[in-house]
């Protein structure tokens, strides 16, 4: 049974207030033991409590900065939470950072197995996928060539296309439906759609609301880093956007 907990979650980032320092500086206020650059702390995630549960789709919706995708790599496990309890039943695949792993010398196929390993597959498994990779990009014969001749659009249909040939048990997914051109966005929904269908449990975050509301059965509003609001997608999307059209004082929604 696949789920997701977080209980009492936060999340603060510590970073330097200054980029660079002078060596003069730093030599001085070293005789008075003061630090030159200070951290200063940032605080991405607070008072986060929140159970997903098998068969849950859950979108989530904010302003730039509200920590939305901060939220998805939380939950893949790449920032860990300064404190409050993370729990995950169920192995996660994650669709953002769709480049990652993508070698620029290397050909499309070899680029393939890269970034497939880094999905969990193996040599056996990913033999079998190969052919519907291939097909799914439509790159065709240039898949033999290195992907730093590749187009912006052509490497987006190869890296979508190997990150979405997986079957998820946990699917985290961060803006991908925007993914390539008008004709290959109608494929990538189809695909996203059967996905959505095998996945166990979904975590979404899109700035299309009506895809949101079209996959999502529940919903968390996140402002500045904290639950303001969360349940049906509906009712969630349209507090949202109520109060960002300013039709109610952001202080006082629901």
């Amino acid at each position: 049974m696949t789920s997701i907990d977080l209980e009492n979650l936060n999340l603060v980032f510590r970073v330097r207030q200054k980029q660079r320092i002078p060596f003069k500086d730093f030599l001085v206020h070293q005789m008075f033991r003061k630090s030159v650059n200070p951290y200063m702390e940032i605080r991405a995630l607070s008072n986060i409590n929140l159970s997903i549960r098998q068969g849950d789709r859950l979108g989530i919706v904010g302003h730039n900065g509200a920590g939305k995708s901060t939220m998805l790599k939380m939950l893949a496990g790449i920032y860990p939470p300064t404190s409050g309890e993370r729990r995950v039943q169920g192995e996660i695949s994650s669709l953002f950072e769709l480049s990652l792993g993508f070698e620029p010398e290397a050909t499309g196929w070899e680029n393939i197995a890269y970034r497939g390993f880094l999905q969990g597959e193996t040599p056996k498994t990913l033999k079998h996928k190969l052919a519907e990779i291939a097909e799914f990009s439509e790159l065709g014969e240039f898949l033999a060539s290195p992907v730093r001749h590749y187009s912006s659009g052509m490497l987006v249909r190869l890296a979508f296309s190997v990150a979405t040939a997986i079957d998820p048990e946990i699917l985290l997914v961060d803006e991908v439906l925007a993914a390539g051109d008008l004709a290959f966005q109608k494929k990538a929904r189809r695909r996203m759609e059967e996905m959505i269908d095998r996945a166990h449990l979904i975590v979404m975050v899109s700035h299309d609301l009506e895809a949101l509301t079209k996959f999502c059965n529940r919903a968390i509003w996140l402002d500045h880093g904290q639950i303001r609001m969360q349940g049906p997608t509906q009712d969630v999307v349209e507090a949202y956007t109520d109060a960002m059209n300013g039709a109610v004082p952001m202080a006082k929604a629901a």
